[in-house]
């Protein structure tokens, strides 16, 4: 069976790929902020906008295509405050700020579509401790990471210099990195895509 990534993701393909799953990348041509801003202006919970937007991703290539699609979405929530990819590195150092020494969780969903149908769904919900550290150590940080700090709705990328934000990471990493991989790899094993 076909499986289709509708993501740009650089790190769900890694992912995928270093698990051996075959699969290939169309990224669904959707304008996601206005589908964020209706979700948001519907006052839905931010674990249902994560799952109706990777909802909406996969259905958008799964319309049009023969197989399974993969749709997935990752946001960040403060006390049910959801945060977006910041849009400058000024606006990473501001979000930094807000969860420093505080704990946010990344809600983390996976979507698999067939046809018009939504097949399967899950959501984790890592719940991440940032430290206290200084604002030297953000200048330091930011000054580091650049522009990758606007590539992850918190600014941070946990598998390099930003795992010394944190004081305590409770949670699956793939979920963390942006991809529920074990729960999907054991639904795509029943479905006979992946090797039982």
């Amino acid at each position: 069976m076909t499986l289709i990534l509708a993501s740009g993701s650089a790190a769900r393909r890694a992912i995928l790929t270093a698990a051996g799953v075959p699969f290939s990348v169309r990224p669904p041509a959707l304008d996601e902020e206005a589908l964020k801003a209706s979700l948001r202006e519907a006052g839905l919970p931010p674990r249902e906008q994560a799952l109706r937007l990777a909802a909406e991703k996969a259905l958008s290539i799964s319309r049009q295509s023969d197989g399974l699609v993969i749709g997935a979405d990752q946001m960040l929530a403060l006390d049910n405050v959801v945060f977006d990819k910041p849009a400058d590195v000024d606006a990473a150092r501001e979000q930094l700020r807000r969860l420093r020494g505080r704990a946010h969780v990344l809600l983390t969903a996976v979507v698999l579509a067939e046809g018009d149908a939504v097949v399967w769904r899950r959501v984790d919900e890592p719940k991440l401790t940032m430290r206290s550290f200084s604002d030297a150590f953000l200048d330091y940080y930011i000054d580091r990471v650049g522009e990758a700090a606007l590539k992850s709705v918190g600014a941070y990328q946990i598998e390099g210099l930003g795992a010394q934000l944190f004081d305590n990471v409770e949670g699956d990493h793939f979920s963390i990195m942006g991809l529920p991989l074990l729960p999907l790899l054991d639904f795509l094993r029943a479905r006979g895509v992946v090797q039982a």
